[in-house]
């Protein structure tokens, strides 16, 4: 989960993003103006900007400035708008953005800049390197950090390449760590869905609470997901 800032004077963007970056299971602060933003920023250098260059009071660019001159351009900053010149963006660039969006903004375009932009800031505070591990100690670490509450998580390691993970229903999931990043994610977020549906009967309100997701929010993401409650339902039945 990353902190993300997302800077925009119109509201209905600011929800629309801080909606689709909540559902991707990041933390979002919301600022509709530069005054605001140098504000969030005051109170603690985020992982990640979105900031908008057309606002009322301080334009992005000038805030961007600000920023850069001050010694506050710490975090990765993307640019939006949706009536930028290419020159606006060569400058936000150049200044130190690290991208430029256009509005309105597609959806995977916005997921791919986020993630290269968390890369970025990973990659500049990243510790020097420890002594390399044993393949199969990391995923288990990696197992227990995403949720794979197992009692004995060595087991969980089936090959080299993948995990096996115990539902609560004893079912065998299997994913597989040679997938891309994306789409191994959305492979346990099946996994992780389909349990608990099965386990709540399908209920759509206890896995809801179950999981911290409001049921709308839930409904889009199984959707997205292709998870279908009612068939799930009838099988815990």
């Amino acid at each position: 989960m990353a902190n993300i800032l997302v800077v925009d004077d119109e509201m209905g963007i600011r929800e629309l993003l801080s909606e689709i970056l909540s559902d991707e299971g990041h933390a979002i602060q919301l600022a509709e103006n530069a005054q605001q933003a140098r504000e969030a920023r005051a109170a603690g250098a985020p992982d990640l900007v979105l900031l908008d260059i057309w606002m009322p009071d301080t334009d992005g660019v000038t805030l961007l400035k600000e920023w850069q001159r001050d010694g506050l351009l710490t975090m990765p900053v993307i640019m939006m708008s949706g009536h930028a010149t290419i020159d606006t963006a060569v400058e936000a660039t150049r200044i130190g953005a690290l991208n430029f969006l256009e509005k309105p903004i597609a959806l995977q375009k916005l997921l791919k800049a986020v993630q290269q932009g968390l890369t970025r800031a990973q990659e500049t505070v990243r510790a020097p390197a420890l002594a390399p591990r044993p393949i199969a100690a990391a995923q288990v670490e990696e197992a227990q950090n995403a949720g794979f509450n197992q009692p004995n998580p060595a087991a969980a390691i089936s090959v080299r390449g993948g995990a096996t993970v115990a539902g609560a229903d004893n079912h065998m999931f299997n994913l597989s760590f040679d997938l891309p990043l994306r789409e191994a994610r959305d492979a346990f977020e099946r996994m992780y869905f389909e349990h608990h549906l099965g386990r709540e009967g399908g209920s759509m309100t206890r896995v809801a609470e179950k999981t911290g997701l409001e049921r709308t929010h839930l409904y889009r993401k199984l959707k997205q997901l292709g998870v279908e409650p009612g068939k799930l339902a009838k099988k815990g039945a």
